[in-house]
């Protein structure tokens, strides 16, 4: 056989190849489901008439007028590309403790 003929044998099995796997995976999708729908929950909609489901309530407004009314403002805003550190000032460093001095030891 002449290499032409290899190359249409494998371009055609590769497409037989890939046409059953697509007919293998659309098996279970086309099949009838009448055994499923027997089992299906009572939520859905069977047709059985009643009309639509009536619609939630409105939530009740929230009391007590503004819900920030003791809030305090934050101290620094940040509205551009300035760190939060370069904006408070620095902190206030602890003081050092000097080491006690030491007291001589006499050998005897």
């Amino acid at each position: 056989m002449s290499e032409g003929v290899k190359l249409i044998f494998w371009i055609a099995g590769v497409h037989i190849l890939g046409l059953a796997c697509v007919a293998v995976l659309l098996l279970p999708a086309l099949r009838d489901d009448s055994a499923a729908a027997q089992w299906s929950d009572g939520d859905a909609d069977d047709g059985w008439g009643g009309g639509p489901k009536t619609p939630p309530s409105r939530p009740e407004p929230p009391t007590g007028g503004i819900p920030l009314a003791d809030s305090v403002p934050a101290g620094v805003r940040l509205r551009d590309h300035d760190r939060l550190g370069d904006k408070l000032p620095p902190r206030e460093r602890r003081t050092v403790r000097e080491p006690a001095p030491s007291v001589p030891t006499r050998s005897r």
